[in-house]
């Protein structure tokens, strides 16, 4: 749909944000700046998500019970909802968390 969710501001803009994610895939996009002396080396990694159908009770458990406002799109890969929520990834798990680390890490090491 090329919407582009940030976090939500209230609990219903974070149910919202879920109900748009499940039983479907979206695509996770994470960019990155490294700058090492006068160089700046910018990247960005992506990561498919496919969520699972979700029940309107799951949904509430956890926007209740989680702190889905300062996540972009209103979860959190490593928590709860990740381990009932998500079917799939195709891409780095960190990257959904925030820091595509393994690119990261490819990146740095060129620098030594």
């Amino acid at each position: 749909d090329n919407k582009l969710l940030g976090k939500p501001a209230d609990r219903e803009e974070a149910i919202a944000m879920i109900k748009l994610l499940q039983g479907r895939e979206h695509l996770v996009i994470t960019g990155v700046c490294i700058l090492h002396g006068e160089k700046v080396n910018c990247l960005y990694d992506e990561t498919r998500v496919w969520f699972n159908e979700l029940r309107d009770e799951e949904i509430s458990f956890y926007v209740d019970r989680h702190n889905p406002f300062d996540k972009a799109g209103a979860y959190a890969i490593q928590e709860w909802i990740g381990v009932v929520g998500i079917k799939k990834i195709e891409g780095d798990f960190y990257n959904v968390m925030g820091l595509p680390v393994n690119r990261v890490y490819r990146e740095l090491e060129k620098l030594i």
